[in-house]
Order: C-alpha cells, then structure tokens, then sequence
C-alpha cells in the first residue's frame, strides 16, 4: 500500500491527547516552557520571552506548508505542555520526520515523550503506511540522543556543520531512523515502558 498524506488528527493515550496545533495553545504552552532557557536550547530558534515572542514563533510554525505540528495535551491537567512536527514529509518514497519536539520541563522524563512519540509512530507506520521515520537532534543534546535511542531509533550518523544555531555556533546533527519491518519490535517496547 502506497505511504499517506499526513493530516490533522486526535491521537489519544493514557497519559497524553496530541492534537493539531493552534492559537488557542499559546497561554498553557507559555506557562509550560515558553521563558525556559533549557527547554529551547537545542531547538534552532531563540528562546521566547515574551508570549509574543512564542506566539510569533508558533504563529510562522503554523504557517509553514512543510510541517504538521501538534500540540502535546497532559490528560491529566487538560493543558497543552509543548508540541511536535511531523516534518520533511515524502509520501513518494514513504519517510517522514518527527521533530521540533518540545515539552515543558516538568514533564521530561515522564510518560509524555514516550506516549507521545508511541502515538505518533504508530500512526505514521500504520495508518500512513510509512516505512522510515527519522528522529535527529544536536550532537551536544546527549539528553535527546538518549531519548531517542530508547524509542528503539537506531542511530545513522551525524551530519557535520550542519546548522547554525541560535548564538551563531555550528551544530552538528545527529540522525536517528525506525523503519518499517522494526517498528513491531520497538512498538512493544515502548508499550511496555509505558
């Protein structure tokens, strides 16, 4: 079966609701990690100061034709604690990326990036029909390296001098990937840690 388009879709868990982006987000994710230094480190943008600040940023997220963001509801709170993309999107050759992931500090080492990212993988290889997922991240971020291998990602490489960042210094980027026929493997993992 050929790879879908990804839409605009509810995916709901025990722990976490992923839904489309919007506006309406913007005061839970202020309050979640919108003036946190350590939540936009490694994110490729400058931290928000301001909430017009994270509103600009989210506003030219929701603009961009290139991604398909997600806001990242807590279940148990009923507010958004941060977002994720479906991003570098190819039907044609059935691949697509999961990232400009982030979560509010609070919720880092919880449940919310694991359910998170089961229930976006499941959708993409089980509904899309994709068959690569690739997850990637700065090299320095050895916290989301991490994070990403215990997803069952292997790691691929690192790509060097690959993107400035925010303060002008170069980032090199390291390339994790899931592909179809290891998803099964790493989908019972994932729910098992859950």
């Amino acid at each position: 079966m050929p790879a879908k388009t990804p839409y605009p879709v509810i995916l709901t868990g025990r722990h976490v609701r992923v839904e489309p982006l919007a506006a309406a987000h913007l005061d839970d994710l202020f309050a979640a990690g919108g003036n946190d230094d350590d939540v936009w480190r490694w994110l490729g943008t400058p931290a928000p100061r301001t909430r017009g600040d994270l509103e600009a940023t989210l506003t030219a997220l929701l603009a961009d034709p290139t991604h398909l963001p997600f806001a990242v509801v807590h279940l148990e709170t009923g507010r958004a604690v941060g977002w994720t993309t479906y991003m570098d999107i190819d039907e044609a050759n059935e691949r697509l990326e999961i990232g400009w992931t982030w979560y509010g500090r609070a919720y880092w080492r919880t449940a919310v990036n694991t359910e998170t990212k089961l229930l976006l993988l499941t959708h993409a290889f089980e509904d899309l029909a994709m068959g690569r997922v690739q997850l990637k991240t700065d090299h320095l971020n050895v916290r989301s390296q991490a994070a990403i291998a215990r997803l069952g990602a292997r790691r691929e490489g690192t790509l060097r001098r690959h993107r400035r960042r925010p303060d002008g210094t170069w980032r090199d980027t390291v390339y994790f990937s899931l592909l179809a026929e290891e998803w099964p493997a790493a989908k019972a993992n994932l729910a098992a840690r859950l």
